[in-house]
């Protein structure tokens, strides 16, 4: 019979390759103000270029997309178009990063947009864990747009455009854990993990390019998780075993086993 550790080992392999996979289809780079910032499935923007409203110019040339102008402005006027026209992923009226080749954030973005535009983003997890070495892991609303009712680690949330990741570690835990961040005990960076893959977004003409950096911590005896903003159905305390074979079982979020994976491993 395998073992947990066996068994997870196949599916961290299988998920591994899973993270860093060509586009689905041909993409057109996306360049604003010179710099490329994403990329576009072919013939996504054709329609959108002369419905952009407010003096905003976005054309075709040298093999790729051309915004000029405003990088911000025009961004979100990109994507109010792409959101028009049911091409865009749900939603949020949260403005993420734009980072150009070299990681310098040269505007900002509707999240919602950010597949569709080929935008890299970055995300931050925690992997809770209690005294005794046991894992919390939070079981995901059932109406969150991505991946409901997953399992996932203590916290995962989007780096917003405002945040710095730390401030993005502290902000997410409250929101998802309710927990102090200066609460917890042995907080620390443990690594990060890379994806690049076709997304399902705008109706499967996203591709998703993101960095997660997860931290570890440890949760005080006699302190618990609470949600706060209704994005979480409930917490569990599970043995380092059954976290595993979860795991294994494709309970968890791709983001989140890949993240525990890496927990494992630094850990081994």
């Amino acid at each position: 019979m395998s073992t947990p550790a066996q068994t997870i080992a196949g599916w961290l392999a299988a998920a591994r390759l899973a993270a860093q996979q060509p586009p689905a289809q041909a993409r057109l780079p996306l360049q604003v103000a010179g710099q490329v910032v994403g990329s576009v499935a072919e013939g996504v923007l054709d329609t959108v270029a002369p419905a952009l409203e407010g003096g905003h110019r976005l054309h075709r040339a040298a093999g790729g997309w051309h915004l000029d102008g405003q990088a911000t402005a025009g961004l979100n006027a990109i994507a109010a178009v792409l959101r028009a026209r049911g091409q865009c992923g749900p939603w949020r009226n949260e403005q993420l990063a734009v980072p150009n080749a070299q990681g310098e954030v040269i505007a900002t973005v509707e999240r919602g947009a950010v597949r569709v535009l080929g935008i890299a983003t970055r995300a931050v997890h925690l992997v809770g864990l209690a005294p005794g070495g046991r894992m919390w892991v939070q079981l995901r609303s059932r109406s969150k747009p991505n991946n409901p009712g997953m399992w996932d680690t203590l916290m995962g949330g989007m780096v917003s455009a405002a945040d710095t990741l730390v401030e993005a570690l502290a902000r997410e835990t409250w929101e998802e854990a309710g927990l102090h961040v200066s609460d917890l005990a042995q907080v620390a960076h443990g690594g990060h993990v890379l994806f690049g893959r076709p997304s399902r977004e705008g109706g499967g003409i996203g591709y998703m390019v993101e960095r997660i950096d997860w931290f570890r911590a440890t949760v005080p005896e006699g302190m618990e998780p609470a949600n706060q903003d209704g994005e979480v159905e409930r917490f569990e305390l599970l043995d380092l075993d059954q976290v595993q074979q979860r795991v294994a079982q494709g309970g968890f979020t791709q983001e989140a086993g890949l993240v525990i994976g890496g927990y494992l491993d630094s850990n081994a």
